[in-house]
């Protein structure tokens, strides 16, 4: 697999310096278009009007939108103007995820921002965790306060799943950039170690033959730590920029309550997070 074509998204009254950085650095190193979306919608009013006054109300957060719509393509601009003819810009008046979902056809990457897990606003706001699931691409979600993506150290937060099968699939292109690559399972209470210990092993050797070299350990039991909670103490003790997890819903019939691995890696990772489902 390769990143021919980057999308990053973009939202209104959020910080995108780190995600747009990280998605031109991306371009960057792996030759690759970038393609920028953003999108917001009207938001129901909070009091009731009609006639002159409602149309009024109307127009006024339509040219509000557009004027913001206009000032994310600005940044974008600013940000790859040595991109040439390799940088797209796409925008609408829409649902912010329904129009990042629809237009990440074109990409291999979709690059977004974290989001606190107090805030969600679906007229303004493409949230990742909406993404996520129904990308059909790998997510990379990039917290406010990075400013680039550190490969030297990358982390595989393994399960055993077509998911993280997919994950690792899809960051082979990282991974063959990164210096130290860590595998890790947190093993359950009831799990044969040995057992655990094979398929982490298989998941090393797999990469090798693609050119990787990866070192796989299976931590000891933390007692009452969460798995979430385990993965990013080893991802700060190895220094890792990057950790790559398959993501997971709770179930097939409400895929977008994410499960608790994924929900902290969203909403929570001080690092970068690529995720696939």
């Amino acid at each position: 697999m390769i990143y021919a074509t980057v999308m990053v998204s973009l939202a209104l009254d959020q910080p995108n310096e780190a995600r747009l950085q990280v998605a031109c650095e991306l371009a960057e190193r792996f030759e690759a278009g970038i393609v920028g979306v953003a999108a917001a919608n009207l938001a129901p009013p909070i009091y009731f009007t009609d006639g002159a006054a409602a149309q009024a109300l109307i127009n006024q957060e339509e040219a509000s939108i557009n004027r913001r719509l206009a000032d994310l393509e600005a940044q974008f601009r600013a940000a790859t103007r040595n991109r040439g003819g390799r940088a797209e810009w796409r925008s609408a008046m829409d649902f912010p995820a329904r129009f990042v979902l629809a237009q990440v056809r074109c990409a291999d990457l979709l690059v977004s921002g974290g989001q606190s897990p107090a805030f969600s606003d679906a007229f303004a706001l493409a949230s990742p965790k909406d993404l996520v699931m129904q990308a059909g691409r790998p997510l990379l979600v990039v917290p406010d306060r990075i400013n680039w993506l550190d490969l030297r150290s990358v982390l595989v937060a393994w399960k055993d799943t077509p998911e993280a099968r997919r994950a690792v699939a899809d960051a082979l292109p990282m991974l063959r950039k990164a210096r130290d690559v860590a595998i890790v399972e947190i093993a359950e209470q009831d799990d044969d170690r040995s057992a655990v210990m094979a398929r982490v092993g298989d998941v090393a050797a797999w990469l090798a033959r693609h050119g990787v070299t990866a070192t796989a350990r299976v931590p000891e039991n933390a007692g009452n730590e969460t798995a979430a909670v385990q993965l990013e103490n080893i991802a700060g003790e190895v220094g890792a920029g990057l950790i790559i997890a398959g993501a997971y819903g709770h179930s097939r019939f409400r895929e977008l309550i994410l499960g608790g691995v994924t929900q902290y890696l969203v909403t929570k990772s001080a690092r970068c997070v690529l995720l696939s489902h």
